[in-house]
């Protein structure tokens, strides 16, 4: 009776697992196969933009510089000599993997993964703020697939693996500070701004996390300032080594590079400029997603409305109108929405925003935003409106990704 009786107490609590997370691997494994299938790209396997496996192996070397020009990538000059003309952290995962693979790196599979791993980055945070199962999947496939920054998924390309790592690391910072654990979010908030700069402006969304958390326990000031002094500490020596980095590099704690690309160093380009904001946001704000071409109606390759691109944001404008109707906005939901604008037009400012691409690829930076405006909601499910903008996202993020790679 002993052995039947902790026989079915097992079978309960297996019962009562989350599986979920299993789920949304096994969908998005199942996903990418016939995906790639249909589009006959290879799902796990190396670039030839592969500037940051290039970097790693400099680094095996122990060189900074390249050892040549590879004309076909965006390499830095400076001195005479090439540079890779990117923050540093993605080429940190492909430094090991270069003992295995050498040059010959998984980038196909490094990109999916990443977003893979913000994504169910998204889930547990949502679980843990009450959110059913049900919609916290839902949420958690909307910021990560649902949107343009599937297309980057397709292609292990230099600027897709920056992104991509920038968005796993940044959800998970997101969703540690919601756990409570604000030293290794901090870690992870730190390695997120050396794959995309401007993700420091985010760092004022987990601070108001913190403070909120604080007083909901009753923590004195001075206890909370101690309390932050290690993941403080450990974000402070990453800004250094990438300050130190840098200053060996170009004489310049606070240069990646991407002022010393031809296109910005010597044929008269500007990379950040307040007169591009007028421009990408007429393209990527205002802009429709479909050109006509004769009678024929065609998908725009330079970008459209961020809206549109990645409907979590216009889900997340939704939420805001609605709970400014409803005077449910707080201290955090403002000073999300605050950095959310400081950031897109800190974005807005940069000359390209992205060049060649689906939707509006910068703005994929923003989508922790999203992310923690649906933690902070006080609504913890999907409505059917909600649904229906997921079932649109994902048909149209697919259909954008497939036009993308077949033209």
């Amino acid at each position: 009776m002993t052995t039947v009786h902790k026989g079915s107490g097992l079978l309960k609590r297996i019962r009562h697992l989350d599986w979920t997370p299993l789920l949304l691997i096994w969908a998005v494994s199942i996903f990418y196969c016939f995906f790639c299938l249909y589009l006959q790209i290879n799902a796990l396997g190396h670039t030839g933009y592969y500037t940051y496996t290039l970097q790693a192996l400099a680094w095996r070397n122990g060189k900074l510089a390249l050892d040549h020009d590879y004309t076909w990538l965006e390499l830095a000059i400076y001195e005479g000599k090439y540079y890779v003309s990117f923050p540093p952290v993605p080429s940190i995962p492909l430094f090991f993997l270069t003992f295995l693979f050498n040059d010959k790196t998984p980038d196909g599979f490094l990109v999916k993964l990443y977003v893979l791993i913000g994504c169910l980055s998204v889930y547990g945070l949502l679980r843990r703020k009450e959110y059913g199962r049900a919609s916290a999947a839902g949420a958690a496939l909307l910021c990560s697939f649902a949107g343009c920054l599937l297309s980057m998924t397709t292609n292990g390309a230099v600027w897709y693996q920056a992104q991509t790592l920038g968005y796993c690391l940044t959800m998970l910072s997101l969703m540690l500070a919601l756990s409570g654990h604000m030293t290794p979010s901090l870690l992870f908030y730190a390695l997120s701004v050396g794959c995309r700069p401007f993700d420091v402006v985010f760092g004022f969304v987990l601070l108001a996390i913190y403070i909120r958390e604080c007083r909901n326990k009753e923590v004195s000031f001075k206890k909370a300032c101690i309390r932050l002094i290690p993941g403080v500490v450990l974000g402070l020596c990453v800004a250094a080594g990438y300050g130190i980095y840098n200053y060996a590099r170009f004489g310049n704690p606070f240069e990646f590079g991407h002022n010393y690309l031809p296109e910005f160093s010597f044929q008269g380009g500007i990379q950040f400029s307040v007169s591009h904001i007028a421009k990408n946001f007429k393209t990527f704000v205002l802009s429709l997603p479909f050109s006509k071409n004769g009678t024929n109606l065609e998908l725009k390759r330079f970008g459209f409305n961020f809206l549109i691109a990645s409907p979590v944001f216009t889900v997340m404008l939704v939420r805001i109108i609605r709970d400014c109707i409803f005077r449910k906005m707080n201290m955090e939901k403002i000073v999300l929405c605050a950095c959310f604008v400081i950031q897109l037009l800190m974005l807005l400012m940069h000359r390209t925003f992205g060049g060649f691409q689906f939707g509006a690829r910068y703005t994929c930076d923003l989508l922790p935003y999203a992310a923690a405006y649906f933690a902070f909601s006080d609504r913890k499910r999907l409505n059917a409106f909600e649904w229906a903008v997921l079932a649109f996202a994902a048909a149209f993020a697919v259909y954008g990704a497939a036009q993308i790679l077949l033209s």
